[in-house]
């Protein structure tokens, strides 16, 4: 079985148990929109305070949904050695980990789909004239993110401290990811929107080292 096809399948398992409880994208959902919400409330933004402060405090709300929503993916296959299951069976170890990432992936752009318009609401940011520009660097960023966050997880998922090891270990390494997401969504959310190649570059620069990373590094990532 190829490794793509692996991992379809193992994501077409995640996205099937997560439908049926909805339990971690509820949480992160209603998570990052509470973040959303109180820091409108504390700071009541002004028109320029939303372009100067907005996409700093988006993507906080980003990662900080992204660190709860990433620490479970290893760590629910423990309790019937479902991991132990997945590594016996005869497909790669990077199919396992692309169908992991794949997972997060989607889970983190469904949450953003939701938490956009409600940011664009609480902060005044019209998003209709750069919705295809912003939804590039949205994807960028949280593709870096779920790929970052994946292979850390699997990292610290046998770790006895794994609740305070993963963002230990993921902060320093997003920083940036961050600072180039945060930039490229500045530029846009300017009185005069610009898609600044630069920092999008280097966003699927950092992509795709991490991807590759993963890809090299996943026998060693895997193992206990």
């Amino acid at each position: 079985m190829s490794s793509v096809r692996a991992a379809a399948i193992l994501l077409a398992k995640e996205l099937r148990l997560e439908l049926r409880t909805r339990e971690l994208l509820n949480a992160t959902v209603v998570f990052a929109l509470v973040v959303v919400v109180l820091f409108s409330f504390a700071f009541d933004p002004t028109p320029a305070d939303s372009r100067r402060f907005g996409p700093g405090l988006l993507w906080i709300a980003f990662l900080f949904a992204g660190s709860l929503m990433l620490h479970p993916s290893f760590t629910r296959e423990q309790s019937n050695s479902t991991l132990d299951a997945l590594r016996m069976a005869p497909v790669s170890a990077f199919a396992i980990l692309l169908g992991k990432m794949m997972a997060n992936f989607v889970f983190l752009m469904l949450a953003e789909a939701v938490l956009m318009p409600v940011f664009a609401v609480l902060y005044n940011v019209p998003l209709v004239e750069i919705a295809g520009r912003l939804f590039v660097v949205l994807l960028l960023g949280t593709l870096g993110l779920a790929a970052t966050g994946t292979m850390f997880s699997a990292v610290s998922a046998h770790a006895r401290m794994r609740e305070l090891l993963l963002p230990l270990l993921l902060l320093p390494i997003l920083a940036p990811l961050l600072i180039a997401a945060v930039e490229s969504t500045a530029a846009l959310f300017a009185k005069q929107p610009e898609f600044d190649r630069t920092w999008v570059a280097f966003l699927a620069g950092f992509d795709i080292v991490f991807l590759t990373a993963s890809w090299l590094l996943c026998d060693f990532l895997m193992e206990e």
